[in-house]
């Protein structure tokens, strides 16, 4: 797989993993029945915005470290690929606490439904609580995002190096020129006619076009 394909492919694979997540988030965790002595038997639909209110915000986290990773450099992308595996290992910690209590997990939207508080009083209310197959979904997705993590660090070094976009420009003093000095017609000092020619690409043209050159000329 070439450098710039591996790079593509992570990044989706990030974009990916961070919008499943956010569906999961918005989706049906636990289904409640309540005692029949209490309130009738009633059910409570329990979402995940309930029961795992904090993947919302782990799922924005990695959207966002996707956009950062797009440009960064070699070292950032270490740091921004242990981040994600961070996020990756909290989104499966946060499923599995509900996973292993959902009735602890439903307990704010049952002390919506009754007004009852305190995780004993709660606990007695409830009869039943089934998962769905979401807590599910978002542990597998989790343990997804973790990898991704993992194959940023192991192939770091194989990604292509950032446009001339986001690299600090670099200025080299000839004889008699100052270092930065610019030319009578605004271009940096030093380039001449004996300049290499740099191969002509869309976000360089547009950046002499910002500097008020000519891309053209070249």
């Amino acid at each position: 797989m070439s450098p710039r394909r591996l790079k593509s492919t992570i990044l989706l694979a990030g974009v990916v993993a961070g919008a499943l997540i956010l569906l999961a988030w918005t989706q049906t965790w636990v289904i409640v029945t309540l005692a029949a002595g209490e309130v009738g038997g009633a059910r409570i639909i329990v979402g995940g915005d309930i029961a795992a209110g904090g993947l919302a915000a782990l799922a924005l986290a990695g959207l966002a470290l996707v956009g950062a990773l797009s440009i960064a450099g070699p070292v950032f992308r270490v740091v921004l690929g242990a981040l994600q595996s961070l996020i990756g290992a909290t989104v499966v910690i946060t499923s599995v606490l509900a996973i292993g209590t959902p009735a602890s997990a439903a307990a704010r939207a049952i002390t919506d439904a009754t007004g009852v508080s305190g995780d004993a009083s709660v606990q007695g209310l409830v009869e039943s609580a089934t998962l769905t197959a979401w807590p599910y979904f978002a542990a597998a997705v989790g343990v997804v995002s973790f990898a991704i993590g993992i194959a940023i660090i192991a192939t770091v070094r194989r990604w292509p190096a950032a446009t001339r976009k986001y690299q600090t420009a670099q200025f080299t003093a000839t004889a008699g020129t100052p270092v930065g000095a610019g030319t009578r017609d605004g271009s940096a000092g030093g380039a001449g006619p004996d300049s290499p020619t740099r191969e002509p690409d869309a976000i360089g043209d547009w950046d002499a076009l910002s500097d008020g050159a000519d891309p053209t000329s070249r």
